[in-house]
């Protein structure tokens, strides 16, 4: 028997026609980071798959191994890695799992970060400082990722750091859904939207648009008749009587919140109420967003937080549908933007 009449043979027995090629089906796998297991678990428990099983550890130097217990092979891979504490060893073990990966022949493998690290060190604000987001993004493509995810970047610009896709996703549909359920009906009739910065407008205005509720700034600027830069708060737009959301991407050491939220009820506010994406909870965060003057803090698990930053006045949102669906769309190689049908 001649080898193409094997190749033949072996086709039928395969239930294959003979010289068509039979397609490989697409193998969608999850690995994830230690930085955030519990939102690694809910977002395969969302996709309806097992999270691959991984070793990771760490040697007594501090060097980080990892490997991988299954094959890789022609795999399209989601590594979801998240920042908490120790963010530098967090984007190390990032790398070297990026690395594993591509050895392990991998077909594609995308990022999935949920907080971007370094997202604040996007521009150059003096003379000899480092631009550390993009600093990021070139060792992310370094180590061998076709692709990046991230929610609610703090500068859309780290977008075009990355010479491939990039799926920017938002937040904000989670968050609104969870105040559009809970807020009173008299907190709506009362609702004003607070930008707590000049920074933060157009976010603010967006979040405005939604919820059909009047816009107000917080201006920040120093005090003409006190020296030494101490600032005082004047706010643009009417606060006095009303329900007052604060909204922003993170939430880091919390002072310009608690100041912003200072500033509110001192001008008449009711009710002040913070929502933000990113818990970030560097001290003395928690302490500062128990003030008497905030009433409530609403963020989403992007980021881990531990049981001692929790608080009775907190409450945590899952963001695990929302990344999971994003994962299963780009699988699908369907549209993540229509997930958010103008909701940015």
């Amino acid at each position: 028997m001649t080898g193409k009449n094997k190749t033949v043979d072996l086709d039928l027995e395969r239930g294959i026609a003979p010289g068509k090629v039979q397609k490989t089906k697409k193998r969608l796998v999850v690995v994830s980071g230690r930085s955030h297991p519990e939102l690694a678990r809910d977002v395969t428990a969302n996709l309806g798959i097992e999270l691959a099983p991984t070793e990771c550890r760490t040697f007594a130097a501090g060097e980080i191994y990892t490997r991988f217990e299954v094959s890789m092979r022609g795999t399209d891979v989601f590594l979801l890695q998240s920042f908490g504490e120790n963010i530098n060893e967090d984007l190390m073990e990032t790398l070297i799992m990026l690395d594993a990966l591509k050895r392990a022949s991998a077909k594609r493998v995308t990022v999935v970060l949920p907080y971007y690290p370094y997202s604040r060190q996007d521009k150059k604000g003096r003379g000899r400082e480092p631009i550390s987001a993009r600093l990021v993004t070139d060792l992310i493509a370094t180590a061998g990722a076709d692709r990046i995810m991230s929610v609610d970047l703090h500068a859309s610009q780290i977008q075009g750091f990355f010479d491939g896709p990039v799926d920017h996703l938002f937040a904000k549909p989670v968050l609104l859904k969870h105040f559009q359920e809970t807020l009173t009906e008299e907190d709506r009739e009362t609702l004003t939207v607070v930008s707590p910065d000049m920074g933060r407008v157009r976010v603010a205005d967006t979040w405005s648009d939604s919820l059909l509720a009047p816009l107000a700034i917080i201006h920040k600027r120093r005090d003409p008749k006190v020296a030494n830069q101490i600032s005082v708060h004047e706010i643009v737009g009417q606060v006095e009587g009303r329900t007052c959301l604060l909204v922003d991407d993170m939430i880091d050491t919390a002072g310009t919140i608690q100041k912003a939220a200072r500033a509110l009820k001192e001008n008449g506010a009711k009710k002040v109420i913070v929502g933000a994406t990113h818990a970030i909870f560097s001290d003395p965060a928690v302490e500062r967003l128990q003030d008497p003057a905030i009433d409530r803090v609403v963020v989403t698990d992007t980021v881990p937080i531990p049981p001692h930053h929790r608080f009775d006045s907190l409450t945590v949102l899952s963001a695990a549908p929302l990344l999971a669906r994003a994962i299963q769309e780009v699988f699908d190689d369907g549209s993540v933007t229509s997930m958010f049908d103008g909701a940015a």
